[in-house]
């Protein structure tokens, strides 16, 4: 039988045609620990992305469509009155789950955005006092359309720091299109996806990534990259030290990926775009991106 991760990025290429870059940096924020960001335009195949992650580690999936009239109770639940018992029940939200979907998020005010701040970094929801823990593992794989802004609310810097990695699937090509139309007449392929590993396995991978080895020299080279963008001049908020941990997590995920037990300042490389951009704000309009390779191009690699 092969490894559960080479089942898992199977499944995952089955059900979405064409998406291996992509597949595998949502699965980078996964077994690193983080959470993703999906920023693109609608129809590209996001929600069928979390809906096959769900299924194929067997977990439970929920989706939250956000829209301005959208409250936090509707996301992390909330006590209601039970009269048999003459007490108050907890009603959980749709934030219980393995994985969650915040369709749109930035639609969402930032009073219910601010109700993901404390699960996506801590695994668990305070309501009216009481701590309660959301399933293990927690993912959260959130979308926002860059193009339109008519009724959004953007996201502040504090919830975007949750975020592992922010990536685009983008539109498929002329070939890849046709394969999801022979596809689809046939029918489609996330009623016929099983699960492929479990969610005990899952965290056996997390735990394995966790292992992997990141030499002194490629630390000094994270932190460089990060510690540069706080002393750019086009950089008005530069990456904080969470993203630090995010990217040395993330490069030991892909190391892993990539069947190594030791990362290289390649796994930096690719990564740092991913894990950095939408952590810092330019100054003057300027393009986080461009900011990040430059800054790739000017530190020195061990």
């Amino acid at each position: 039988m092969k490894p559960p991760i080479d089942r898992l990025i199977e499944n995952l290429n089955y059900a979405i045609v064409g998406k291996h870059a992509a597949i595998r940096l949502v699965l980078v924020s996964l077994l690193s620990g983080g959470h993703a960001l999906l920023e693109d335009v609608p129809g590209v195949g996001k929600t069928l992305l979390a809906k096959s992650l769900a299924r194929s580690i067997d977990g439970q999936f929920q989706r939250i469509q956000c829209t301005p009239d959208l409250l936090p109770t509707d996301v992390t639940g909330t006590n209601i009155w039970n009269p048999q018992e003459a007490k108050f029940q907890f009603l959980p939200g749709p934030i219980f789950a393995n994985v969650l979907l915040t369709d749109e998020i930035n639609r969402a005010t930032p009073r219910t955005q601010s109700a993901l701040l404390e699960v996506m970094e801590e695994g668990q929801v305070t309501i009216d006092g009481t701590t309660h823990l959301v399933p293990n593992p927690f993912f959260v794989i959130a979308t926002q359309n860059p193009v339109e802004y008519q009724g959004t609310f953007p996201l502040p810097e504090a919830q975007l720091d949750r975020f592992g990695i922010s990536l685009s699937l983008g539109y498929p090509n002329e070939e890849e299109e046709l394969q999801m139309l022979q596809r689809l007449q046939f029918g489609g392929t996330l009623q016929t996806l099983q699960p492929c590993i479990t969610l005990l396995e899952v965290e056996e991978l997390r735990r394995r990534c966790a292992q992997v080895k990141v030499e002194p020299v490629l630390q000094q080279y994270i932190l460089a990259l990060v510690r540069a963008t706080r002393e750019d001049e086009e950089v008005t908020l530069g990456v904080s030290p969470r993203g630090t941990v995010a990217l040395q997590r993330a490069t030991q995920a892909l190391a892993f990926l990539e069947a190594r037990d030791y990362a290289i300042p390649d796994d930096v490389k690719f990564l740092a775009p991913h894990v950095l951009c939408h952590r810092l704000i330019p100054s003057g309009g300027r393009n986080a991106k461009a900011i990040v390779h430059r800054l790739l191009h000017t530190i020195p690699i061990p």
